[in-house]
């Protein structure tokens, strides 16, 4: 991951780059068309790895696990249309956690479960906040679309001012305590360093594209193969995508449905992200269990 974290920098500056040479429309179809690639394909291969986790772990649990996958998936959409307020706070909570436990999935080595987890959460609130903040209007507008509640400015503010001051206090902790992942720490705070060049740089979707594919998506599918094959290849990739394009389509076709029957109404914006909700609630689920038999599975590790 050393390699790809070299790779991710460079395309970053890349997207930067490119970003001066596209108006805001071609900006938000290019970093739809990349969320709707890799981002979703991220997500796409949830049952396998729930196969491969039920088989490792319990040899009787797959349609266990696939039971609760569906049951979660559900919950997600029919929360989005009964409490839609609550639907859209817990599917950023979730998903800035989702972001946090893939960029620091190694600190479970060092540090309370439960101490990670909060930091894990801080550091992707942090990073979700920033970009909310620096593109408050067009965020205000979606949330408006969803909930049909309009949210004050300073609540943005609040609370990314309280869970930045959580985040530093946490990590300057984590550094005085251990020595061990001292350079990972001083890496990351450069990568908030390029997130915010690039969240104010750019519009908020070409912003939160580069990010979520460059920072998040790939890495995870990385992780992911080689928690399915054992390590990371070309081969490999072209297996997993193999076994993702079902799923993937479905998803598409999914989309483009619901922007073709609903683009003109305000039920999009709800639906849409419904839908996001419906894929990503299960999705860390399996992600977190995924992590949880890695970290059972080898000694702990030394940066």
């Amino acid at each position: 991951m050393k390699k790809y974290t070299k790779i991710a920098i460079l395309a970053s500056f890349f997207g930067l780059w490119l970003d001066s040479f596209l108006n805001t429309n071609l900006q938000i179809l290019l970093g739809f068309l990349l969320i709707f690639s890799f981002g979703i394909l991220h997500g796409a291969n949830d049952l396998l790895l729930i196969k491969k986790s039920s088989a490792i772990k319990y040899s009787n649990s797959t349609l266990k696990w696939l039971g609760y996958y569906l049951i979660v998936l559900l919950m997600g959409i029919v929360l989005f249309f009964i409490l839609p307020q609550i639907a859209l706070i817990l599917f950023i909570i979730v998903s800035a956690y989702h972001f946090g436990e893939q960029q620091w999935q190694n600190l479970q080595n060092f540090f309370p479960k439960w101490l990670i987890t909060l930091f894990q959460l801080s550091y992707g609130l942090v990073i979700l906040l920033l970009l909310f903040t620096i593109h408050l209007h067009e965020v205000k507008e979606i949330m408006f679309g969803i909930t049909n509640s309009l949210v004050p400015n300073h609540y943005f503010y609040i609370v990314f001012y309280c869970f930045s001051a959580v985040f530093l206090s946490l990590i300057s902790y984590f550094y005085w305590k251990t020595n061990k992942i001292r350079t990972q720490i001083r890496l990351e705070l450069f990568h908030l360093l390029i997130f915010a060049i690039i969240f104010k740089s750019s519009s908020l979707i070409w912003g939160f594209a580069i990010y979520f594919i460059v920072w998040h998506s790939i890495p995870s599918i990385i992780d992911q193969i080689s928690f399915i094959e054992g390590t990371f290849s070309l081969k490999h990739f072209t297996t997993y995508c193999k076994s993702a394009w079902l799923y993937w389509l479905i998803s598409i076709i999914g989309i483009i449905t619901l922007y073709s029957v609903f683009r003109e109404t305000h039920l999009f914006n709800a639906l849409f992200f419904s839908f996001l909700a419906a894929i990503t609630f299960p999705h860390v689920i399996v992600i977190t269990r995924m992590f949880y038999i890695k970290k059972a599975q080898k000694k702990p590790s030394h940066y």
